[in-house]
C-alpha cells in the first residue's frame, strides 16, 4: 500500500511539472504585455509562487509525520526524487515556456481608450465600504456561495468515507464559479474606476483571491463540527492541505480576476 502511495506522489509530480511550461508563457508573455522590463525575476516567481508554498507546507506536515512515526511520511529517498523531478524538469519548462512567451512579442497599437497624463492624478478619498478590504471580501462571498454546496461534497471525499462520482457537476460548478469571479471583478473594478481610483490592479486580484478566506473558514468548520479528528499527525495533515487547496483556489481565480490591458479594453479574463 505504501509503494503504492509513494508511486502516486511521484507521477502526480511528474503530471504537475509538465504543465510548467504553460505557466512560463501565460505569465511572461501577460508580463510583456504590461510593460514589464524584469522578465528574469518573472520566471523565477512564476516557477515558485506554488512550488515553494507547497514545498514548506509539505515538509512541516512530513517532518511531525516523521517526529511521531506515522506512515504518512515519506521516505528521504522519495524527497530527494520529487525535488529531482522539479529542478530538471519543471524549472527547465518554466523558463522555456517563459523565453517562448518573450519572444511572442504583444500585440501593438494597443492603448487605453482615453488619454493618459504624465502627471498622477490625486487620489480622492473612499468610504470604508469602497475600500480595498470591503471590496475584495466582497468579491469574494458571491464566488463562494456558488461552490459552497459542492464544497461540502469534497471535503466529505477528501477527509471522510464517501467516494465522489459526479465529475461532470463539479466541471460545471467550475465553470460557474469563473464566470462568477470574473463578473465580480469587472463589476467592482468598473465602481471603483468609476469613483477616479486608478489603482486597480492589486484589487483587482485580491478581489478573486479573496475567496480563499470563506474556503479556510469554511473549511475549520468542517473539521470542528462534521469530523473527529484529533492529535498533532491528523491535524497537522488537515490544516496545510486545507492551506494549499484555499492558496491554489485564491492562484486560480485571482488568474480569472486580473483585468489585463488589450485592445484598449479592460476585461477579466
Amino acid at each position: 500500500m505504501k509503494g503504492e502511495i509513494l508511486q502516486s506522489e511521484e507521477e502526480k509530480s511528474v503530471a504537475d511539472v509538465s504543465i510548467s511550461g504553460i505557466a512560463g508563457y501565460v505569465s511572461s508573455h501577460k508580463y510583456q504585455e504590461l510593460d514589464g522590463k524584469r522578465w528574469i525575476a518573472n520566471i523565477n516567481v512564476t516557477s515558485l509562487v506554488f512550488v515553494a508554498p507547497l514545498a514548506a507546507a509539505w515538509a512541516f506536515s512530513n517532518t511531525v509525520a516523521w517526529t511521531y512515526g506515522s506512515t504518512q511520511a515519506l521516505p528521504w529517498t522519495t524527497v530527494v526524487a520529487l525535488v529531482a523531478i522539479w529542478a530538471l524538469v519543471g524549472y527547465p519548462l518554466t523558463v522555456i515556456g517563459g523565453l517562448l512567451g518573450r519572444s511572442v512579442r504583444a500585440a501593438r497599437g494597443s492603448s487605453a481608450p482615453f488619454r493618459t497624463r504624465t502627471i498622477a492624478r490625486e487620489l480622492p478619498r473612499e468610504a470604508c465600504t469602497r475600500r480595498t478590504p470591503a471590496q475584495a471580501l466582497l468579491g469574494g462571498l458571491l464566488p463562494f456561495s456558488a461552490i459552497a454546496v459542492e464544497l461540502s461534497y469534497i471535503f466529505s471525499t477528501m477527509w471522510g468515507r464517501e467516494t465522489y462520482t459526479l465529475y461532470g457537476v463539479i466541471a460545471i460548478v467550475f465553470c460557474i464559479l469563473i464566470v462568477v469571479t470574473a463578473c465580480c471583478s469587472i463589476g467592482l473594478t468598473y465602481m471603483q474606476l468609476a469613483s477616479e481610483n486608478y489603482h486597480w490592479w492589486w484589487r483587482s486580484t485580491l478581489i478573486g483571491g479573496s475567496i480563499a478566506v470563506y474556503m479556510f473558514v469554511y473549511g475549520i468548520g468542517f473539521l470542528l463540527h462534521s469530523t473527529s479528528m484529533g492529535g498533532p499527525v491528523q491535524l497537522t495533515q488537515f490544516v496545510t492541505h486545507l492551506g494549499l487547496l484555499c492558496y491554489a483556489a485564491a492562484l486560480a481565480c485571482e488568474w480569472c480576476s486580473l483585468p489585463v490591458k488589450k485592445k484598449g479594453l479592460d476585461i477579466g479574463l
